[in-house]
């Protein structure tokens, strides 16, 4: 059976001989002899060509060509018309038929000029698909360039990130042996300097105004080596001793050190843990050291109140920990600095705050990132390893 026609024609005897005619040459006709009708017909059969009276009752042979091209595109329409004029063609032809045949018409032309336009169909049909899969294809590789860009843009990320690592550990060790030096270096005079004004301060029992001065300068000896001490741990690992310990517990107590602080300062506290990560192999003192240094930082930045928010989750591989304020937040030009030894943007700070937390994370092969947003506040989040 070749494609499926419908014939729609008020003229019975038109029905009865077109029907016969395009059966004998094998195609599968439908006859109906109102417009109305012929819709429905087209919505369950999907005729590939309806051949539709110019002139009929109700719903006009145009009317119906205009309908059926705009509900069914993929339908192809053959007029007949018994009005064979030039402008009566040129109107049909507008209005989207494929083709008009006069009437009366020869079955052999009949025939042919169904043939003609089902190949125009199909040649037309191929068109739409092959411009169908060129738009699906052009998306697809729209898509590609996307996925593409995103990758490299993730993979540049990674390489700058891993270029600031790399500096910042070089920044540590190049740090580690200079302090060393410093520390032995400067703590020798510091303790002769320390022990003159001991011996000196026997002799001024007598006047309290320099005694009190050889105080301060005792004061100041040991401040410097307060720094030497910071100093030290930014780059070099105290004692330490490693056995099983619960994340949670080790913020929660650090949290309990701040807890005054906290509460003086107006500070909501907004802790989520997510879940409850499995103990790890650590030294609590060292882990301490990090929610110290950033509690720290975050209460000083909000003097006056703000929201100090605390999360913890995990997967099979890292512990997560973000710390966020709603402090001042740090410009976008000082971020990358933030972990370096001596900066800081305290009026009495030392810098090393932050050095020790990305030295003790490295040490637990852990990475930190910051975010931060001035005006809005600042994030920390730290990912340590389970194993």
């Amino acid at each position: 059976m070749r494609e499926k026609l419908l014939v729609v024609d008020d003229e019975r005897t038109i029905l009865d001989l077109t029907a016969m005619v395009l059966r004998g040459k094998g195609f599968e006709v439908l006859l109906t002899d109102n417009a109305q009708d012929g819709y429905d017909i087209i919505a369950a059969e999907d005729p590939a060509v309806v051949l539709l009276d110019y002139m009929m009752p109700k719903v006009n042979g145009l009317a119906a060509l205009c309908e059926i091209r705009q509900r069914f595109p993929q339908t192809y329409v053959i007029m007949f018309t018994g009005k064979g004029s030039e402008d009566i063609a040129v109107e049909l032809m507008k209005a989207g038929a494929a083709d008009y045949i006069p009437k009366p018409f020869s079955n052999t032309n009949l025939v042919e000029r169904i043939e003609n336009v089902l190949h125009l169909r199909e040649i037309e049909l191929r068109n739409i698909e092959l411009l169908e899969e060129r738009e699906r294809l052009r998306k697809e590789i729209e898509k590609w360039n996307r996925d593409l860009e995103q990758r490299v843009e993730e993979k540049s990320l990674e390489l700058k990130r891993a270029h600031a690592e790399i500096l910042q550990s070089e920044k540590l060790a190049a740090l580690g042996h200079l302090s060393a030096g410093m520390a032995h270096e400067i703590r020798n005079p510091l303790n002769s300097i320390s022990l003159f004004v001991q011996v000196l301060q026997t002799g001024l029992k007598d006047d309290p105004e320099l005694l009190s001065y050889s105080e301060k300068v005792i004061q100041e000896v040991e401040r410097i080596d307060d720094i030497l001490v910071k100093l030290l741990a930014t780059s070099k690992r105290s004692p330490f001793q490693l056995r099983s310990i619960s994340i949670q517990d080790v913020i929660d107590k650090a949290l309990e050190m701040f807890s005054e602080q906290i509460q003086s300062q107006g500070v909501d506290l907004i802790k989520e843990y997510e879940t409850s990560p499995p103990p790890i192999l650590a030294d609590s003192d060292e882990l301490s050291q990090i929610f110290s240094n950033l509690f720290a930082n975050a209460l000083f930045e909000m003097a006056t109140g703000g929201n100090l928010e605390v999360r913890l989750r995990h997967n099979e591989h890292n512990v997560m920990i973000s710390v966020c304020d709603t402090g001042r937040g740090i410009p976008q030009e000082h971020l990358n600095q933030v972990f370096d030894p001596f900066f800081t943007t305290k009026k009495k700070g030392t810098g090393f705050g932050l050095s020790v937390v990305l030295r003790i994370i490295k040490t637990y092969g852990g990475r930190i990132e910051v975010k931060s947003e001035p005006g809005k506040g600042t994030c920390f989040d730290i990912r340590i390893p389970l194993g």
